[in-house]
């Protein structure tokens, strides 16, 4: 039997917002399947209600954490929705490198790590064609709860459906080489601008130092409001002055936080912290 009673559904729900402040919502029994029914062969386990049920307790901890990975991983692409990386190059870039400082910037949930290196592409091709406008050049951190996820940022390998997904040919020629078997690598100088760390959104961000950007897009979605409040108000807590938030194309602030000042760019919106 590999679906869940709709008793132990619930209970898994709840134990998933707990750890990792994602809702599932209602009549999400597919995903969990699709998610964790890999993981009954990997850890020898005959039912996906046995699976959930062991990770829910304390001493599975390998377990649950494998569990926690597989149902927060997130298929992501290079350059998503392309406007906020106009904008780094519009904006926020040559405004932020009058400083003469590195712009510190933070991908939040960085996933596989298309987004934190995809605005390390940015910041060189600032480099090229604008020249001046970034003298400290950037620093970049990528966070994400999922270690598998952090492993893949690290390695920067992907393979050849990743590198289908938002990436131009010029683009993959500059910035990546090839690496075994029809995979490709990105190459070093983009990697050198990144770090990439383990961190829960619904923890303290304060180790993390103080940032210029917060890259959080199509992630605020998955957790509940108050939960969402939480966080946009550590994230103004984390900037600098004049430090900007970039959310997801159909995300907002409304109602959540005052902390920041909406800023309407051609094209996209920005969010400045007050």
């Amino acid at each position: 039997m590999k679906t869940l009673s709709d008793d132990l559904y619930k209970q898994f729900s709840n134990f998933l917002a707990v750890q990792s402040g994602i809702v599932l919502g209602d009549n999400k029994q597919y995903l969990v399947k699709s998610r964790l029914s890999p993981l009954m062969t990997q850890f020898g386990i005959e039912s996906l209600s046995d699976l959930v049920t062991r990770a829910m307790s304390v001493r599975e901890r390998d377990l649950k954490m494998a569990v926690v990975d597989a149902m927060t991983t997130n298929e992501t692409l290079w350059f998503r929705d392309t406007y906020p990386f106009q904008l780094l190059t519009d904006k926020l870039f040559p405004e932020l490198g009058k400083s003469g400082r590195p712009i510190k910037i933070w991908s939040a949930a960085s996933s596989s790590g298309q987004e934190p290196y995809s605005i390390a592409m940015t910041a060189l091709e600032q480099q090229v064609k604008k020249p001046g406008t970034l003298p400290g050049g950037v620093q970049i951190v990528g966070t994400d709860i999922s270690s598998t996820m952090l492993n893949q940022c690290k390695e920067g390998v992907y393979d050849s459906l990743a590198l289908a997904r938002g990436l131009s040919p010029e683009r993959k020629k500059l910035f990546f080489e090839p690496y075994g078997d029809n995979k490709m690598r990105v190459v070093e100088r983009v990697r050198k601008l990144t770090t990439f760390r383990p961190l829960n959104l619904l923890e303290s961000y304060s180790l993390l130092g103080k940032f210029d950007i917060i890259f959080c897009r199509n992630v605020l979605i998955y957790f509940a409001p108050e939960v969402k409040s939480k966080i946009l108000n550590q994230f103004a807590a984390s900037l600098n002055p004049g430090g900007y938030l970039m959310l997801g194309a159909s995300e907002s602030l409304a109602g959540l936080t005052d902390r920041f000042e909406m800023v309407r760019c051609n094209p996209g919106i920005v969010y400045k912290v007050k």
